[in-house]
């Protein structure tokens, strides 16, 4: 029988009640002996607000962003569902750690807009929910989580999930990790032409040579051959149809172009095996890759990041 992970949000509620109730009473018992020992009581009360407790109340929408990013910390290997705290980061990789799940291979990891793309991120998510938490209890814990990450109408929980992995999940990252990120978005920019997402401890000097070569090439060229699929199609379409085909064409086209650009510098710079050290921080390294100028094959001179700028 599977696991419900608002069962698990519930009982975590209560310990969270329970524990910032008792460290109010703490508090406003130490206050009251400190106001007796110095004669304040016409100055001062005990009473201590909500708002001046140490301790946080549990917060579903919190919450499930945390699960979240633990979960895609599983996927990397920074955490294993077999040992306790952190499993890797940096230094030996010891394999013997992962047992119940396996980490990516090469801990990068793709993010795709569209849903149903198996290696991507979102569909290695839904794979884990299913495992830790059961195939029987899956639709009720991934409309849990939809909602704490406020479902719109008419979008399925899948998509809820994909949407926020896609557009949201990197911000909430460097806000939590106060813009010294550890898992590291490389972008092709607003229109999303390219999103992979690898772990800064699992980098070496050939990861942009394998994003390129195993994750970009392959996903450009579906972006080629979607934007000719959807070309075709609106030329033969009618009414409404035009109209929705060509919405869809011009941001294919966008992406694609995008892509493209971003391609030509990411290529280049995978030819330069850019080495990082860990010991020089997070700042030092990130800006490794960004603000790369190239002149690109039309003759055009490019300024890219590589990966989303930490502002």
């Amino acid at each position: 029988m599977g696991r419900l992970i608002s069962d698990k949000y519930r009982e975590w509620e209560v310990e969270c009640r329970e524990r910032f109730d008792r460290l109010k009473a703490n508090e406003e018992e130490l206050n009251r002996i400190f106001i007796d020992i110095y004669g304040l009581q016409d100055e001062l009360t005990p009473e201590v607000e909500d708002k001046d407790v140490t301790v946080r109340l549990a917060d579903l929408e919190r919450e499930i962003k945390s699960l979240i990013s633990y979960l895609i910390g599983i996927e990397f290997g920074r955490y294993s569902l077999d040992v306790d705290g952190l499993a890797y980061a940096g230094g030996e990789w010891d394999s013997t750690k992962y047992i119940t799940y396996q980490p990516d291979v090469d801990g990068i990891v793709p993010i795709y807009s569209k849903l149903g793309m198996q290696d991507g991120m979102t569909e290695r998510l839904i794979r884990l929910i299913k495992l830790v938490y059961g195939e029987d209890t899956y639709r009720q814990n991934i409309d849990f989580i939809a909602e704490a990450l406020g479902k719109k109408k008419n979008e399925s929980s899948e998509e809820t999930l994909n949407r926020y992995i896609c557009d949201d999940f990197y911000a909430d990252h460097l806000k939590i990790y106060q813009k010294r990120p550890i898992y590291w978005m490389f972008s092709s920019g607003k229109y999303s032409g390219f999103k992979c997402l690898i772990y800064m401890h699992r980098y070496s000097e050939d990861t942009l040579a394998r994003i390129n070569a195993k994750y970009f090439l392959p996903e450009s060229t579906r972006l080629k051959n979607e934007l000719e699929e959807i070309t075709a199609a609106t030329v033969n379409a009618t009414g409404k149809e035009v109209v929705r085909l060509e919405k869809e064409r011009s941001r294919l086209a966008s992406a694609y172009n995008e892509a493209i650009e971003y391609g030509q510098v990411l290529d280049n710079m995978a030819n330069k095996y850019i080495k990082i050290d860990l010991d020089d921080g997070v700042k030092v390294n990130y800006a490794k890759f960004q603000g790369i100028e190239l002149v690109t094959d039309s003759g055009v001179k490019v300024k890219k990041d590589l990966l989303v700028p930490i502002k």
